[in-house]
């Protein structure tokens, strides 16, 4: 979380995955905080109302910014904004309860972390791949969770791991490479040659850490993975 401070206002504003400029981020945030509405921010900055509101939907005004967009009849608009989010907060707090109880009684054994492995692999993993497991993302929650249940479920050679990662020409490679290692229990020594994607230099994203392949060599992992999404498939009757 990033904290900015203007005028004793502090905002809190989790990193927002983007490909606009930091800067023009900044200057939406500093004229929020200065009680510009979200419609002359975008029409100031020529961007879309949609990201306007995005970027500042989390900006608390103080009086004199409250003051201005009154002067301007925009504060009802303001407090109407403030009252949804509180709304849609409440609601995500009481989905966060529910999904807790719900997944406290899920099973634990090798079977059903297998079966989770699989249904992960049947979204993001290389079908194409007949001889190895390949699983591709930029998620570290989700390489991780992968990580997890794909060791959960099989005896694994882990000197047979390997990472591919696919980086822009911002990235720190050796950076990336330390992260990547630690998230994944996995040594530097067995990554793979980093594939560096073309990039303008113009749009950067924020916090992106980069795609990484995390690949297994063995038919026969790759072949059980397959066999049993499409078992689970069978059986839920799709």
């Amino acid at each position: 979380m990033l904290s900015y401070s203007d005028n004793n206002i502090t905002i809190w504003w989790g990193s927002i995955m983007s490909r606009l400029p930091v800067k023009t981020k900044n200057r939406a945030l500093k004229l929020r905080l200065r009680g510009y509405s979200i419609k002359e921010i975008a029409d100031k900055l020529h961007i879309a109302k949609s990201t306007s509101s995005l970027w500042v939907r989390n900006v608390k005004l103080n009086e004199r910014s409250q003051k201005r967009l009154e002067g301007r009849r925009l504060l009802p608009y303001y407090k109407s904004a403030i009252r949804w989010r509180q709304k849609r907060e409440d609601e995500e707090k009481r989905n966060r309860s529910d999904a807790v109880k719900t997944v406290k009684g899920l099973k634990k054994d090798i079977r059903y972390a297998r079966i989770y492995c699989s249904l992960l692999y049947w979204c993001e993993g290389g079908k194409g791949y007949y001889e190895s497991v390949r699983f591709v993302n930029s998620d570290p929650v989700l390489i991780k969770t992968f990580l997890i249940l794909f060791r959960k479920s099989f005896q694994l050679d882990e000197n047979k791991l390997r990472v591919l990662m696919h980086l822009h020409s911002y990235h720190n490679e050796k950076t990336q490479k330390s992260f990547w290692s630690n998230l994944t229990k996995i040594p530097k020594t067995q990554f793979n040659k980093t594939f560096l994607k073309p990039h303008t230099k113009k749009r950067i994203k924020d916090n992106y850490p980069g795609c990484v392949v995390i690949c297994y060599h063995n038919r026969k992992v790759a072949r059980i993975l397959r066999a049993t999404y499409k078992a689970f498939s069978k059986k839920i009757g799709a």
